[in-house]
């Protein structure tokens, strides 16, 4: 079993109250489900929609390009699959895709140190 991360890109969350709530509990059940098959390592936190970037060689910093994106990255998670296919197959169930969103599924690489 390998591990891989989950980001999760979407637009910013809208809807009433109660659809957001029904969002979240959406979220909750695809993430319990993940943790009792033994895939979720690491559930991961939501992300604020602010930051910074820093980059290039003179270290600039500016706002994220992330700040205006209608797919910035929302959060993120640890989960474990056999492989990378597998690891996309378990991603198709997140509930971002009811709003367009998108996961992009990395694979972690070990780093002995």
């Amino acid at each position: 079993m390998s591990e891989f991360l989950f980001l999760y890109r979407s637009p910013a969350p809208q809807g009433s109250p109660e659809q957001l709530q029904k969002t979240m509990q959406k979220w909750t059940a695809w993430m319990k489900e993940l943790g009792e098959k033994g895939h979720l390592k690491n559930e991961g936190h939501p992300l604020e929609r602010t930051g910074k970037l820093v980059k290039g060689k003179q270290k600039t910093v500016t706002d994220g390009p992330f700040a205006e994106a209608k797919d910035a990255i929302g959060g993120y998670s640890i989960v474990e699959a056999r492989d990378l296919a597998h690891a996309v197959e378990l991603a198709k169930g997140c509930p971002t895709f009811e709003t367009d969103g998108a996961v992009e599924v990395r694979p972690i690489r070990k780093m002995t140190m």
